[in-house]
């Protein structure tokens, strides 16, 4: 098996053992089971991360250029590494990238908005989560349920940041930077999309402009060309005129 079909067969697997994390981390961070159910959970957990794991290692055996995959595929390293940014696994199953293509235009700004877009919605709701379950127990902690996580996951990834909440441990502080950071890349690659989109939208009038013009152009030279014609004709027709008349008058 070489890589390519590695990854072609390890896609939907991997896609749904992160849907699978996902429902696990959402149950248990919000309900926190005791027990069977918290074991149970933990060992489910710890299969999704060996299946990651597996997957990582051999799909980096198999590529041509071991080092040369090992620094572009950094990402995966850190979906292996850090249980929340499992779920980005399912982007790469959006069946939304052919209709943005068509919607937006362009293949490659379709692939990015819809990355931009569902890539920030699964990371507001997952650092929602690992915001509420960091600091719930915090004493001098404003975040006490998951809607005030999820609100302030909104406001900090919007740069907004109004400050009624704000983590006050470690975890969550760390978990704040990564949000930061992945608010200010969506307005980066909004506003590069979003400027992308106006300058193709001025080519595209331009260009239509240019031929308009030079339809114009072509429609006026044929138009003098048959004018030269017509009156390099004229005086032949008034001398043929004069030569034919009896008394040599016109």
């Amino acid at each position: 098996m070489n890589y390519r079909q590695c990854a072609r067969a390890t896609e939907w697997p991997l896609a749904g053992s992160a849907l699978t994390f996902l429902a696990i981390y959402t149950w248990t961070v919000l309900s926190q089971p005791t027990g069977t159910g918290a074991r149970v959970a933990e060992y489910a957990i710890l299969a999704i991360w060996a299946m990651f794991g597996i997957d990582y290692l051999v799909r980096l055996a198999l590529a041509d250029q071991r080092a040369r995959w090992f620094v572009r595929h950094l990402h995966e390293l850190a979906i292996v590494a850090l249980p929340m940014l499992r779920p980005l696994r399912l982007l790469r199953r959006l069946t939304l990238v052919s209709l943005l293509q068509r919607s937006i235009g362009g293949a490659l700004r379709g692939r990015v908005v819809t990355y931009a877009v569902a890539g920030t919605a699964v990371l507001v709701f997952v650092a929602s989560l690992a915001m509420f379950d960091a600091e719930r127990a915090a004493p001098a902690g404003s975040i006490k349920t998951f809607p005030d996580a999820l609100w302030w996951a909104t406001a900090t990834v919007t740069t907004v940041g109004y400050g009624d909440y704000s983590p006050t441990t470690a975890t969550g502080r760390f978990i704040a930077v990564g949000l930061m950071v992945a608010g200010i890349a969506l307005l980066g690659v909004v506003t590069a999309t979003l400027a992308s989109w106006l300058v193709q939208k001025v080519a595209e009038q331009d260009d239509a402009n240019q031929a308009a013009t030079q339809q114009q152009v072509a429609e006026l030279t044929s138009q003098i060309a048959a004018l030269r014609t017509e009156l390099a004709l004229r005086p032949d027709r008034r001398c043929s005129a004069v030569s034919s008349a009896p008394d040599g008058t016109a």
